[in-house]
């Protein structure tokens, strides 16, 4: 074992009281962050003393302390014991004594709470937090989560999202109200159709779509750009063909593990992933993608638009969706992978068999109220709310209004119903 590996190993043993424990397994991991660094973490599985020989190679009894350690900066990304069991005699806290476990936190992470980081909710026999700009709520978010067993005992512990340096937030005093941007929500306000799984049925509603209106009220930014943390590359372009290809395709297998070194890992060489697509790589890109729908979806030309590109597992993923959207809550999807160097289609997942689920609900009902209607008794119960959301165009946080809505009004009666109820 390499001597810096045995460090972290030990420190970790050292500093989370695992005497009861012995190494089981441990490997290098690398994932890239939505400001394209390359964070390496090493992965520890320990298993409790009194289990010599688990049941599964790939199993892990009750009790074994699971860790995931950030390599250069020997921060706890996560420990987790298996069935909130634990066997070590290292950090424990007073329940009751919510500003230690937050003092805890503090010094485990350097972040500071109320400025980086603000209490969500209680869990069970725990804290949920999650991240904040000087108290204003962050897209993509992070969240902290740290629980214990009856004792005290720390059972978990989980650190995720960006949590930016200040030099990546464009700071501003947040100016916004409903009323500034009543003409977006009006936009915003869509008929839907929510599956009802309990009556086998679609339900027509007026809903609003979430989005983020930028402080300066120039631009949106569409809710569905955000949710995820890694960085892709924005192409909204509809792929046309004339001719089809007369040849099936074929699915290629691919490997999303990917076998790191130690090298890699403490001279933190930049992944593949870390690499902007270019504006070659792009079209090669387009040109892969329309060669794949010539093959597999012929008939369909000018119906799908290539959405953005984004690297992941060393290949470049492309994410399409139909030009022609339909009411359905949940719209038609492909995603396709391709070879980051020869720039072939390897595989594609379609989540067509997904939608096909509610091909056997019945259709929607008459649809009585119109969106003017709508939007009068919905007016009301709009939210806007104070957001720290990545640009991917700027490369920073910049402020702005989320506009959302938990209510919808049933378009067959005009009723107000809790979206999360359908």
């Amino acid at each position: 074992m390499d001597s810096r590996i045995k460090e972290l190993i030990d420190s970790t043993k050292s500093k989370f009281g695992l005497d009861n424990y012995y190494l089981a397994r441990h490997s290098l991991n690398r994932n890239v962050n939505i400001s394209y660094e390359t964070i390496y973490t090493l992965d520890v599985e320990w298993f409790p003393n009194l289990i010599t020989q688990p049941e599964d190679d790939d199993s892990n009894p009750e009790g074994t302390a699971v860790i995931e350690i950030e390599v250069n900066s020997n921060k706890i990304e996560s420990i987790i014991f298996v069935g909130a069991k634990s066997f070590a005699n290292g950090i424990k806290f007073n329940k009751n004594d919510r500003r230690g476990i937050i003092k805890w936190i503090e010094q485990e992470t350097g972040l500071i709470y109320g400025k980086q980081f603000e209490l969500h909710k209680e869990v069970k026999g725990g804290l949920y937090f999650k991240e904040c700009i000087d108290g204003v709520a962050v897209s993509p978010s992070g969240s902290i989560e740290i629980k214990f067993d009856q004792e005290g005992k720390l059972t978990l512990f989980s650190i995720h999202g960006q949590f930016p340096s200040k030099e990546m937030i464009k700071e501003d005093t947040y100016s916004l109200s409903l009323e500034m941007v009543d003409h977006i929500a009006k936009e915003q306000l869509k008929l839907i159709e929510f599956p009802s799984y309990k009556q086998q049925r679609l339900l027509p509603v007026y809903g609003v779509e979430e989005i983020y209106i930028t402080n300066d009220l120039a631009s949106t930014i569409p809710f569905e750009f955000i949710v995820d943390v890694r960085s892709y590359l924005k192409v909204d372009q509809s792929i046309y063909w004339d001719t089809p290809l007369n040849e099936p395709f074929e699915r290629i297998g691919i490997n999303l593990i990917e076998n790191v070194t130690v090298a890699q890992a403490f001279s933190n060489e930049p992944s593949p992933d870390s690499l902007l697509i270019t504006e070659q790589e792009k079209e090669k890109c387009i040109i892969a993608v329309k060669d794949f729908l010539r093959q597999g979806y012929a008939d369909d030309s000018g119906k799908w638009k290539l959405k953005t590109l984004h690297r992941s597992n060393s290949y470049i993923h492309a994410t399409l969706r139909t030009n022609h959207q339909d009411n359905h809550v949940f719209q038609r999807k492909l995603s396709v992978m391709i070879d980051a160097k020869r720039f072939e289609v390897l595989n594609y997942i379609d989540n067509k068999p997904m939608l096909a689920l509610f091909d056997k609900f019945e259709a929607t009902e008459k649809v009585e109220i119109i969106k003017e209607e709508a939007y009068k008794k919905i007016q009301h119960l709009l939210e806007l709310k104070p957001y720290y959301v990545y640009d991917f165009e700027q490369k920073q946080y910049i402020l702005c209004g989320k506009l959302d809505c938990q209510f919808g009004v049933d378009a067959t009666n005009g009723e107000i119903v809790l979206l999360e109820n359908l």
